[in-house]
C-alpha cells in the first residue's frame, strides 16, 4: 500500500480570511497566474505589490484581500501551486521513495520555478512573514523525509543513530543551493540519484 500524504496546495497553504461571499475559481487562479507571471518577469518580493498583481490578474484589489490577508501569504500560495502536490511513496524501498521527494523538490534550469524560486528564498530570512509562510510550505516534504528515515531504521536498514534532520538538510541543501546560484554541476534530472546513491551509503546500518 502506498504512503504519504498527498495534499493540495491550497490546504499546505497559511489559513488566510474567510471571504465574504462564494470565491470564484477563475479569479483566484487568475491571481495566481499574475502573481507568478510578475515574479519570473524579475519583480522581487520587496516590489510585488497589490495592485501590480489586481491590474494584471484583472480583478479589483479587494478581491485579493478577501483571499489573502498579505502579499507573503499570496506569493507563497502561489509558489505551492509550482511546487504541486505532495508525492505517495510506495514505502518498499528507502532509495526509491527519496528519490520521488527529491524530484519532487528539485527545480530544473531554464523553467518558471528556476525564475520564481531563487528570488523567494533570498527573501525569507530578511521577511520574517514570508519566512514562517514558506516555513510552512516546506515542512510537510521535509517531515515526508523523515517518515522514509524512520522506516528504513525500523526496518534495520538504517543506522539507528542517524540524526534525521541533519540528514535531510544534506539531502536538501544541494538542491536549494542550486536553485539559488544555478550551479551548472547541480542541474540535471540525475542530481536526485547522485545525491540519495552518494549519501545513502553512509546512512546505512552495518553488521
Amino acid at each position: 500500500m502506498p504512503v504519504g500524504t498527498s495534499v493540495s496546495a491550497a490546504a499546505a497553504a497559511p489559513d488566510r480570511r474567510s471571504p465574504g461571499r462564494p470565491r470564484s475559481p477563475r479569479a483566484d487562479e487568475a491571481i495566481i497566474s499574475a502573481t507568478l507571471d510578475l515574479l519570473a518577469e524579475g519583480v522581487g518580493v520587496e516590489a510585488l505589490s497589490m495592485e501590480a498583481v489586481a491590474a494584471r490578474a484583472g480583478v479589483g484589489k479587494a478581491t485579493i484581500y478577501r483571499r489573502w490577508a498579505s502579499k507573503e501569504q499570496l506569493i507563497v500560495d502561489a509558489v505551492a501551486t509550482i511546487k504541486g502536490d505532495l508525492p505517495v511513496l510506495a514505502g518498499e524501498s528507502v532509495r526509491d521513495d527519496l528519490l520521488t521527494l527529491l524530484r519532487s523538490i528539485a527545480v530544473s534550469a531554464g523553467s518558471r520555478a528556476a525564475r520564481i524560486v531563487p528570488c523567494l528564498l533570498s527573501e525569507v530570512r530578511r521577511n520574517a512573514e514570508l519566512g514562517r509562510c514558506y516555513q510552512r510550505l516546506s515542512e510537510p516534504r521535509r517531515e515526508l523525509i523523515r517518515e522514509v528515515l524512520r522506516r528504513g531504521i525500523a526496518r534495520g536498514e538504517l543506522r539507528a543513530d542517524l540524526d534525521l534532520d541533519v540528514v535531510v538538510a544534506m539531502l536538501t541543501a544541494p538542491l536549494v543551493q542550486a536553485a539559488l546560484t544555478g550551479n551548472p554541476m547541480l542541474d540535471g534530472g540525475d542530481v536526485p540519484v547522485r545525491l540519495v546513491d552518494g549519501l545513502l551509503p553512509g546512512l546505512r546500518a552495518t553488521g
